[in-house]
């Protein structure tokens, strides 16, 4: 037994070139993760036709995912830059307490999205009663206080254990079966005991969210109409992507970990679940969401006219381009519920004829003052 203070973490090759790309690419991975989330949270928080329960939750979902890879993988750029791969040990249960806690909230926050959309879709009489602004806070603060919870439960278990022999972790992060490989023969029995009951607990959600998804499908299977199937089915498809990314990257993960003897295939698979899940959840909400593409747009034509048309006529411009915008919106709506092909060029007749008339209107206001 041995009084570890520090810990080496050497999941990535001590090639010197392959540091670097390394780097380059976590860094990269880093800035578009926190780029995507940043922008969901800016949206949902300043666009007001983004103030419901499901942008109240993906904001927080965003939130929670900067947070988790803030956790791993800043500290593994940092190291191979300076190649220097030590962390202490209050930093390394630091990690281990945070990558768990965030997680945890995330696997929790997934379950009250769930319970969210089955309000919406199988209680829509009751939806504003079941998910007020007042339940959606609570909810939020108890994925919050739960994945606390489930972090200090498995961060205690971890350092309880007194650790034997190296202090080298073969990974670019302090995870809790690689540290638990390095403990003292027979001391994992606490530790193992929290993580069994986690999966049970965790299997059990797994099944309310299943349950919930069977009710969701069979009430959209019984609306007669198609347009309307779709749309309900939309606004659940996002959701159910990103759980099935979550659970399906943890998994494998885990499972890599039993049959794998490859170090650095294995920190190549715990890239799944540290760094895919929050770089590719901005993405999958905002690729088919039509309210994400609209304040995102919304956004873009603000700042670019408020930077350009400073003067006399920048509430003439910006008012043609909300025109503009509005035109394109209302048009597509329409072809949408006409069930016909959206031509975009189609509206350009429309638009010019409207915009001439709206720039003529605003001349002769400015000529007559």
């Amino acid at each position: 037994m041995t009084n570890i203070t520090t810990f080496l973490l050497m999941g990535f090759p001590e090639d010197q070139v392959l540091q670097r790309l390394y780097a380059a690419f976590f860094s990269l991975v880093y800035l578009m993760a926190l780029m995507g989330n940043l922008l969901i949270i800016t949206l949902t928080t300043i666009d007001q036709h983004l103030q419901i329960p499901m942008y109240f939750f993906l904001k927080n979902l965003s939130l929670i995912d900067i947070c988790y890879i803030s956790v791993t993988v800043p500290k593994s750029v940092v190291n191979s830059l300076t190649n220097s791969h030590s962390i202490s040990f209050v930093g390394c249960a630091s990690q281990v307490f945070l990558v768990v806690f965030f997680a945890g909230t995330e696997f929790a926050l997934l379950l009250v999205m769930s319970y969210d959309r089955y309000a919406a879709i199988c209680c829509p009489l009751h939806y504003e009663v079941l998910m007020n602004r007042g339940a959606c806070v609570q909810m939020v603060r108890a994925s919050w206080f739960s994945g606390c919870v489930y972090g200090s439960i498995h961060v205690a278990g971890t350092f309880s254990v007194h650790f034997c022999g190296s202090n080298i972790v073969h990974q670019f992060f302090c995870d809790i079966p690689s540290l638990l490989t390095l403990a003292c023969s027979g001391e994992q029995t606490l530790e193992y005991a929290f993580i069994i009951g986690s999966c049970c607990f965790g299997f059990i959600c797994f099944i309310l969210l299943v349950v919930s998804y069977v009710y969701i499908f069979s009430t959209v299977l019984r609306i007669p109409s198609a347009k309307g199937r779709v749309k309900s089915l939309s606004t659940c498809l996002p959701h159910l992507t990103v759980v099935t990314l979550f659970f399906f990257s943890g998994i494998i993960t885990y499972l890599a970990k039993n049959f794998i003897s490859s170090s650095s295939l294995k920190v190549l698979i715990s890239v799944l679940y540290t760094v895919l899940p929050p770089t590719m959840n901005p993405l999958i909400y905002s690729l088919r969401n039509w309210d994400i593409q609209m304040a995102l747009g919304k956004l873009i034509a603000g700042k670019l006219f408020r930077r350009l048309f400073k003067f006399k006529y920048r509430r003439t411009i910006k008012g043609m381009v909300k025109l503009l915008w509005l035109l394109v919106f209302q048009e597509l709506r329409i072809s949408e519920d006409d069930d016909d092909s959206i031509h975009i060029k189609a509206l350009i007749p429309r638009i010019s004829i409207e915009m001439l008339h709206f720039v003529i209107n605003k001349l002769q206001i400015t000529i007559s003052k």
